[in-house]
């Protein structure tokens, strides 16, 4: 990857920051491309003199997709959204692979999720599909990475589950609620899903391939609600809402502190697992379990911070 030109479409995002600092270890020069590069400007002091570039780029909006992709060795297409699912997740998709084929780009690394299928109960599911499809379509020898939940420090999965908890428990009789409880997780580490990239740009037998990402822990809603409380020192009362309860919650629009969609209950049908080989062995990065490294963060949902204890098993 030593000295090759990468261009990270939403490197300042959550998975975009990890990716990029992957990168800059492995000797690449980067060129970071979203909306407001101001938002990514961070990035800058972690790359030497000039290795890293900013511009701003809109896959709604093609000419600067070509632009943003002119004279690169390799692109990442980290774009997404939980909102614009046909413009982002597929005409978006599609924009950056074709961007990337006409200007004779080497690699090509598509980020999209586990669920995705065409026949998903949720949109997002069937949008994730669809975007990998257009762009095997324009891009043939795309790797396609499709990550289970992603957990980190920034992260918006397990940080929510913490700041629930957290508040809950300051509340008398107040029990935390758990949707869904049976649905399985395989949650993987955003630095390991970052490897996972610069692995597959590095290696051209990943070309035109499809990898499942997941981490080495594999738990259920409610036991990931309960580890989570074990982590910050809580011991809350578990409520498991059946799933005819959860149904009206989601389609009522929200739950107490912990908001739900529509979609997201649907996505929630499935489990989030490795269905194959794991693609993270198979791309050479050893999984990163939760417990070491999850607390390191957590504490600030602690009672007493850092100082307070963590509950009993």
């Amino acid at each position: 990857m030593k000295d090759r030109l990468v261009i990270v479409i939403g490197g300042g995002g959550f998975l975009g920051r990890y990716v990029t600092q992957e990168l800059l270890k492995a000797g690449a020069r980067i060129r970071i491309a979203q909306r407001d590069p101001r938002e990514a400007l961070f990035l800058k002091p972690l790359g030497g003199l000039r290795q890293i570039q900013f511009v701003a780029a809109d896959v709604g909006k093609p000419e600067t997709i070509a632009r943003a992709v002119a004279g690169a060795d390799a692109v990442v297409n980290l774009a997404g959204s939980f909102s614009n699912l046909e413009a982002v997740l597929v005409t978006g998709a599609r924009t950056v692979a074709q961007a990337a084929a006409a200007a004779g780009v080497a690699s090509l690394v598509h980020v999209s999720a586990i669920g995705a299928d065409p026949e998903s109960p949720a949109a997002y599911g069937r949008a994730k599909a669809a975007g990998e499809a257009a762009v095997q379509a324009a891009f043939p020898a795309a790797t396609i990475l499709r990550p289970s939940i992603i957990f980190g420090r920034e992260d918006q999965f397990v940080n929510r589950f913490a700041a629930m908890i957290s508040a809950l428990s300051s509340v008398p009789f107040a029990p935390v609620p758990v949707l869904r409880a049976g649905t399985r997780f395989q949650p993987v580490y955003v630095t390991d899903v970052a490897q996972a990239v610069v692995a597959a740009l590095a290696d051209p037998g990943a070309a035109g391939k499809l990898f499942e990402l997941g981490g080495p822990d594999v738990l259920s809603m409610g036991a990931l609600i309960r580890w989570v409380a074990q982590a910050i020192g809580r011991d809350p009362a578990i409520l498991e809402f059946p799933d005819a309860v959860g149904g009206l919650i989601a389609f009522g629009g929200f739950l107490p502190g912990a908001p739900i969609t529509r979609d997201q209950w649907r996505m929630l049908a499935r489990d989030t697992v490795v269905t194959g080989t794991d693609g993270l062995t198979a791309l050479g990065v050893t999984p990163t379990p939760m417990d070491a490294v999850a607390p390191a963060w957590l504490v600030r949902y602690r009672r007493h911070g850092r100082f307070g204890r963590r509950a009993a098993a």
